[in-house]
C-alpha cells in the first residue's frame, strides 16, 4: 500500500468535514471530479458552488452530474461562469461563515486549451475569499501543479501566502512528494476562527 495521491487526500480531509445539507465550494471545477465528490458528500439537502472561467469546464461539470440530478440525489447546484476570486459575490450573503469546504485543482483545464491557466494574484485572491466565507473547522484544499508554465511561480505564490497566515486563524498542512519537486501537491487549510 502506497501513500494517498494528492487528490485522495485532499477528498480524504475534505470528507472528514463535510456533513449533509453543509454548504461547499468548487472553486475550479474543471471536469467536474472534485463537484460530483462535494454533491456526494453534502446531498440534496446541501448548496454546491462550481465555479470556472470556461462555459466547456461548467457543461462538463453539469453533464457529469447529472445522474444525481435524474434520481433526486442532486444539491442546489450553482455553476458559476466567473473567476474563482469572486466567491464572497457569488455565495448567498447568508452562507458566509457556514461553508463546510472549498476545493481547488489550479492549473488548466484537462483537454482544453493548456495556456487557459490560472492565474496567481486571482488564485490568491480565491483562497482568501474561501477562507472568509468558512465556518470555523471548515477546510480550503488547493492541489498546486508546478510543473507547467506559470505552475511553479503559482504554487510558490500560494504556498508563501498560506505559510504566512496566523495560526491563531488557520492551520496549514502540506502534503508532497519530496523527491519529485515538478510532482503536484496538496496544500490543505483548516479554519480555526
Amino acid at each position: 500500500m502506497g501513500f494517498l495521491s494528492v487528490l485522495s487526500m485532499a477528498h480524504r480531509l475534505v470528507q472528514e468535514r463535510v456533513r449533509p445539507g453543509d454548504p461547499v465550494i468548487d472553486g475550479t471545477c474543471g471536469n467536474g471530479m472534485d463537484t460530483l465528490f462535494l454533491a456526494g458528500l453534502t446531498g440534496p439537502r446541501g448548496s454546491v458552488y462550481a465555479f470556472d472561467v470556461q462555459e466547456q469546464a461548467l457543461a462538463r461539470t453539469r453533464e457529469r452530474l447529472a445522474p444525481l440530478a435524474a434520481d433526486g440525489r442532486m444539491p442546489n447546484l450553482h455553476a458559476v461562469l466567473d473567476s474563482h476570486a469572486r466567491i464572497r459575490e457569488h455565495v448567498q450573503a447568508e452562507l458566509h461563515g457556514k461553508v463546510a469546504a472549498a476545493m481547488f485543482n489550479f492549473g488548466y483545464l484537462p483537454g482544453a486549451d493548456p495556456s487557459v491557466i490560472t492565474e496567481t494574484q486571482s488564485s490568491v485572491s480565491a483562497l482568501e475569499a474561501a477562507l472568509d466565507v468558512l465556518r470555523p473547522g471548515g477546510i480550503v484544499t488547493a492541489v498546486l501543479y508546478p510543473g507547467h508554465e506559470g505552475g511553479d511561480a503559482e504554487a510558490a505564490a500560494i504556498e508563501a501566502w498560506a505559510s504566512a497566515l496566523p495560526q491563531v486563524a488557520a492551520q496549514t498542512l502540506l502534503y508532497r512528494m519530496a523527491q519529485k519537486p515538478t510532482a503536484p501537491y496538496l496544500i490543505a487549510i483548516e479554519k480555526r476562527t
